[in-house]
């Protein structure tokens, strides 16, 4: 049995993706595979499930020696299990730089594209035949993935190949993509159950900055307020994880979906310098809003400086 799976910390698209792939794995490609997780799924991919009636995947915390997987929406060791090299890793299914790192003992299928979401290239990689044969549920989970990593349209990220098959498959689930996504998004923001280091933990990526370990974590939101008013408890929480998870500080970027911005923390000096240098922005607080900045991909981790 083949395992499917993307990045630690999943989001919308690495759940739905791995899910997606597992159902071509097993019902075109006829090699049996399941999709599985490397932690609890966000709020927003929870609901996915929940709206799409898909069963939770397996969570899991390594692979074993020898057993065939596919990764996808990430190519980073970092963000993968602690023994993938062991593992023999079959295909790969990104839309991420190239970070390096995984060895593979046979060549294999890599596809890395320029796109917003993962489940973009999966649609274009099934075809149209197969997308045919596809549930509803397969359908709903790419549409909710492609608008999650999208924003709606609204991240730098998004290609006008994105918006064509989000609309593509909207129409033939008859579904509206505003009401949609706004269900998606209040989904998204109710963080009311998290606790601050898992909010830390929720949505990051590991980066590593002027030989300082950076834990980059961004929040995307409909009510920037519910997390703003966490602010104390929030930059008190971020030395703890950060020491836990091998990191020297933790950047905490509150998006603004709406509006469009985002609230970047200002715990400390360091933080204050990266945020004046990396985004010439001036810093008189303990937070700074940087308009326009929405993609940690795209505008963010690019951007960082010291």
């Amino acid at each position: 049995m083949i395992k499917v799976f993307g990045h630690k910390a999943p989001d919308t698209d690495s759940t739905g993706s791995p899910i997606i792939w597992a159902w071509y794995l097993s019902e075109v490609r006829k090699q049996p595979a399941v999709a599985v997780l490397q932690g609890e799924p966000n709020t927003e991919a929870a609901w996915m499930l929940s709206k799409w009636d898909l069963p939770k995947p397996e969570i899991i915390a390594d692979v074993a020696a020898g057993e065939k997987c596919v990764v996808v929406d990430t190519n980073n060791p970092a963000e993968l299990p602690a023994s993938i090299n062991e593992a023999e890793v079959i295909e790969i299914i990104d839309h991420h730089l190239l970070a390096g790192g995984i060895k593979t003992r046979l060549p294999i299928n890599i596809t890395i594209r320029p796109l917003a979401c993962t489940a973009t290239i999966m649609h274009d990689l099934m075809g149209d035949e197969a997308l045919a044969r596809a549930p509803r549920a397969i359908k709903g989970a790419m549409l909710t993935c492609i608008l999650s990593d999208t924003l709606e349209f609204r991240s730098p990220t998004t290609t006008a190949h994105d918006r064509f098959v989000a609309e593509k498959l909207a129409k033939d689930l008859g579904i509206s993509i505003p009401e949609y996504a706004s269900e998606m998004f209040a989904a998204k923001s109710d963080v009311s159950a998290f606790t601050e280091e898992a909010l830390l933990r929720m949505d990051s990526k590991e980066y590593e900055l002027g030989g300082k370990q950076l834990r980059v974590s961004v929040l995307e939101t409909t009510a920037p307020k519910v997390l703003l008013d966490r602010k104390g408890a929030l930059m008190a929480a971020m030395p703890g994880v950060a020491s836990a998870d091998g990191a020297d500080e933790v950047l905490l970027f509150i998006i603004d979906i709406l509006n469009e911005e985002a609230t970047l923390f200002v715990p400390n000096d360091f933080v204050r310098q990266v945020a004046e240098k990396s985004f010439n922005a001036t810093v008189s607080g303990d937070t700074v809003v940087l308009p326009g900045i929405m993609s940690r991909k795209k505008q963010i981790i690019p951007a960082l400086a010291i």
